[in-house]
């Protein structure tokens, strides 16, 4: 049961968004508190026959309070896993505008979306982070954004046709003819996020030096392992494969600094679910990342969720990327 007071005078229905100051009252031991992001009522322990009255007054906090509730809505929203199937939002176009208002109001860190492309296979897209690239770049992302990763791998192929991570990541057939595919209008990508998908500006790698000492040491089992990321520039991009530390949260193997850039934060979906690393459902895969291990190799996750380096740029590996939505 629901009770609504705004300004002392009871009500029918909760009023619009407004600087309204909120105060819950419960029974039963309920308790609730207003949600300023989704503008509704958070009940907690109900109870059978629990009564709730809400009474809102009218410019009882001021902007700055309201943004601060915000964002503290929004910190709760990218530190809790939620996992709830968010498609409908995605289906009649609310999911752009709870993203590009801020506010994220009914959306969570690990929900997801599921689209159908014309080959008729499903797809599930997995809510990996919420404004973590904003005011990063040069020039800075200053669009509010959901970052998306797929729930499992988007197909596999070769970081590029020869065992050489010459030109780095930006210069790699996967960076330059794969990932854009993704994105095309016909693409994958392309097809079920059209032109929400957010351009970003991102620094990376575009230079190996062959002689330079990277994370291996120089040594490995299998003979010299040598070689490292030791050039950059900043370029703008739609969709990239994820750094090591997006993954795992720490570098591995990279090879520099270089292999870094501005992706030098863990995702929280890793961080709070840090099984889908490799796993999702009964589903185990690995995958590409875009770090420059050495000379011949790039940086990959195993299966069993371990870092590794030791793959040629030929190898056939999944691809499992990221883009911004907004």
């Amino acid at each position: 049961m629901l009770s609504v007071v705004v300004d002392g005078e009871k009500k029918e229905a909760i009023p619009e968004r407004g600087l309204y100051k909120t105060q819950i009252d419960c029974t039963n031991s309920t308790t609730g508190k207003w949600d300023y992001n989704a503008w509704n009522l958070i009940l907690e322990n109900v109870s059978e026959q629990a009564k709730c009255n809400i009474t809102f007054t009218t410019n009882g906090i001021t902007e700055a309070e309201q943004k601060a509730l915000i964002e503290e809505g929004k910190t709760k929203r990218r530190n809790t896993y939620r996992g709830k199937d968010i498609t409908e939002y995605y289906t009649d176009g609310s999911l752009y505008e709870m993203i590009s208002s801020g506010r994220f109001d009914y959306i969570y860190v690990g929900d997801y979306i599921k689209t159908t492309h014309t080959d008729g296979k499903e797809y599930i897209w997995l809510i990996a982070d919420l404004d973590n690239y904003l005011y990063s770049g040069s020039p800075n992302l200053t669009k509010h954004h959901a970052t998306i990763i797929p729930a499992t791998n988007l197909g596999s192929d070769s970081m590029n046709d020869t065992a050489t991570t010459e030109g780095s990541y930006i210069e790699s057939k996967m960076a330059t003819v794969t990932l854009p595919n993704l994105v095309a209008n016909d693409g994958i990508i392309g097809k079920a996020f059209g032109t929400h998908i957010l351009e970003y500006s991102h620094m990376f790698s575009n230079k190996v030096n062959p002689d330079a000492i990277n994370r291996g040491g120089g040594n490995w089992s299998e003979g010299s392992w040598t070689g490292a990321s030791s050039g950059y520039n900043w370029y703008t991009r739609k969709i990239d494969l994820m750094s090591e530390i997006n993954v795992f949260g720490t570098i591995v193997w990279s090879s520099s600094g270089y292999d870094v850039g501005i992706d030098n934060r863990q995702y929280a979906i890793f961080q709070l679910k840090p099984e889908y690393i490799s796993n999702y459902g009964t589903s185990v895969f690995n995958y590409w990342l875009k770090s420059v291990a050495s000379t011949k190799n790039f940086a990959d996750v195993a299966g069993n969720k371990l870092s590794n380096g030791s793959n040629p740029a030929t190898t056939k590996l999944g691809i499992r990327p990221k883009f911004l939505i907004g």
